[in-house]
């Protein structure tokens, strides 16, 4: 089933057949459950959220409808592009984001006493487009460079340049977790690409001590930093989010309230339908229905690295396992800082959360690891067909394939 076969048998002649599928079938059902779930529960965290933006009940429900079905097109288109022509476009993307990035701090949109990191009215974030393309870009410069990885002047300065360039337009926004999210990334695809781990080390190290202090800058990150060291002191004094958060987990105890009943969603929990929604999750479903959530996650990161490491060259597994790690640890990060275990970051739940430029980006992710798959599986039946091809000739004539010694 992992590489997309099914037998079925004839009705009539009772003769097995097998059907190839050319794509990975576990990922794509992973995927559409995930797709599904998703759908239900921002139908049920968005209503209310809905009318207060002065919009009907299922306003957001119909606008992250749209959104799946758009990211949908994307993800079939990307899985029939072949992965190695991003080469083509690969500056062009990156640039692009970057001026994207710009315009952010350009436009400064303000929603309240907070700056959105959104263009068009909310409608299109660039630092989720910034994490997948730099996974994409990083994985094709470091497939290129892999001869000279460890030569400071070659390639090391010219990755610095590029992480800390994209770093420094995502934290000016501010938006500290994407940023760290570039880095960490970035410190993966070194590491798989083969470079020396005491220079990974130089990076990271060098990166935090240039990016820590950035943290305190921003009222922002002194302030969640702060409120993440004493609630993790002390659960209690937590933030007023975080305390909300947790009031969800403890209502829904093991079973759940049941899909649409919880409360909390009603009483000031922040944006229950975005970047809340785990706690409506686990409020309405139990912590049954969290523990799936989190299973269907698990998966979905071992069919990814299953992808990666099948792939057919070093690039695909480069590409498979950044676009995997990255969503892992959007969904890791998302959950983690909902039951209070690390510092609000503010980030989507792939998939779940209510929101148009994290699930168009991430299924057309989907659709590019699709791709490898295919790739990885027509290069295993271009070998099988091969070595078939060879053993016909060998028994063509009908006789084995060693001579045989002739006989006085």
């Amino acid at each position: 089933m992992g590489e997309g076969t099914y037998v079925t048998k004839a009705a009539k002649s009772g003769k097995s057949r097998s059907i190839k599928l050319p794509f990975d079938v576990p990922l794509l059902l992973i995927v559409i459950v995930l797709l599904v779930f998703g759908l239900l529960m921002v139908y049920s965290a968005s209503w209310d959220f809905s009318i207060l933006m002065g919009q009907g009940p299922t306003y957001i429900f119909g606008r992250q409808i749209l959104w799946v079905l758009i990211g949908l097109v994307f993800a079939a288109i990307a899985s029939f592009i072949n992965y190695h022509h991003y080469r083509k476009i690969l500056v062009p993307m990156w640039v692009g984001t970057l001026l994207l990035l710009i315009a952010v701090l350009i436009a400064n949109e303000q929603r309240g006493a907070e700056v959105t990191r959104m263009l068009i009215g909310g409608s299109i974030q660039p630092s989720e487009l910034a994490k997948a393309v730099i996974v994409i870009y990083l994985s094709f410069w470091l497939y290129g460079r892999k001869e000279t990885l460890n030569n400071l002047q070659l390639a090391l300065i010219p990755l610095g340049i590029i992480l800390g360039v994209t770093f420094m337009l995502i934290m000016l926004q501010p938006d500290l977790s994407a940023a760290v999210t570039v880095l960490v990334l970035g410190g993966i695809l070194l590491f798989l690409a083969g470079c020396d781990w005491k220079v990974i080390l130089i990076i990271m190290v060098v990166a935090l001590v240039g990016g820590l202090p950035l943290v305190f800058i921003y009222p922002t990150g002194r302030i969640r930093m702060n409120a993440y060291l004493t609630g993790f002191n002390n659960p209690l004094e937590s933030s007023y989010h975080i305390q909300r958060s947790l009031e969800a987990v403890v209502k829904g105890g093991w079973l759940g309230v049941g899909i649409g009943q919880a409360d909390t969603k009603f009483t000031g929990l922040p944006l229950a339908p975005t970047d809340s929604i785990f706690a409506v999750v686990a409020e309405e479903t139990g912590i049954l229905g969290g523990f799936f959530l989190v299973l269907m996650f698990c998966l979905l990161i071992w069919r990814g690295l299953v992808i990666a490491k099948n792939a057919p060259d070093q690039l695909g597994s480069l590409l498979a396992f950044g676009l995997t790690t990255w969503i892992g640890l959007e969904a890791l990060m998302n959950m983690a800082v909902l039951v209070g275990l690390l510092p609000f970051t503010g980030n989507a739940l792939p998939f779940i959360s209510a929101g148009g430029s994290s699930m168009v980006v991430t299924l057309t992710s989907i659709g590019i690891i699709m791709n490898i798959s295919k790739a990885s599986m027509e290069q295993k039946s271009s070998e099988r067909s091969t070595r078939s091809a060879v053993v016909d000739l060998r028994r063509r004539d009908g006789r084995g394939s060693l001579p045989r010694t002739n006989r006085s």
